[in-house]
């Protein structure tokens, strides 16, 4: 089996994650707890794909709107299409990230760091630009650290026992879609 086989065999591990996530986040209104962390706001907003299918027979289906407007894309998960990309905004000890993620490859788009004070200073001086471009890093390295947590937690509850009550539950709200 090659690395492509591979990646499209194991997609539906990311999927599975971006709608446990958007789930958890809902489910707190907005708020997930992360062990050892404590609360992160996730919020999925304006813009999610989903896909049905593989290769010629394959679906997509496109969602934008504000976060309460995406009852089309609960919608979609009804119908069994898979989400596959989603706008995410997660804020964490006053900073705020807003990145898209694409499930099949756990991949980063179109990334927003926070605001940083360092931001408005001298672009000449080349200590502060040093300083600035090691800010980005960190916020880079922080924002990935975080999804990662995020994806060990899901990870956890996905191999136990307890991810039958889990999908349980997640099938309620997803089928709280059909009713709305």
């Amino acid at each position: 089996m090659d690395l492509v086989d591979l990646i499209a065999e194991k997609r539906f591990i990311g999927q599975e994650f971006l709608t446990w996530l958007w789930w958890k986040s809902e489910e707190r209104g907005g708020v997930v707890a992360l062990p050892g962390e404590g609360d992160i706001v996730v919020v999925f907003e304006k813009h999610m794909l989903l896909e049905y299918g593989e290769g010629d027979d394959n679906e997509s289906l496109i969602c934008r709107g504000l976060q309460t407007e995406l009852q089309e894309a609960r919608t979609g998960l009804v119908m069994g299409k898979k989400l596959e990309q989603a706008r995410i905004q997660l804020v964490y000890n006053d900073y705020e990230w807003n990145f898209t993620m694409a499930a099949a490859l756990m991949e980063f788009r179109n990334v927003k760091l926070p605001k940083t004070g360092g931001e408005s200073g001298d672009d000449n001086n080349p200590e502060e630009r040093e300083g600035m471009i090691l800010e980005r890093i960190f916020l880079f390295e922080e924002l990935i650290r975080l999804v990662l947590d995020l994806f060990r937690l899901f990870l956890r509850v996905r191999g136990n026992d307890g991810w039958r009550d889990e999908l349980v539950k997640i099938r309620e709200w997803v089928n709280k879609a059909e009713k709305a």
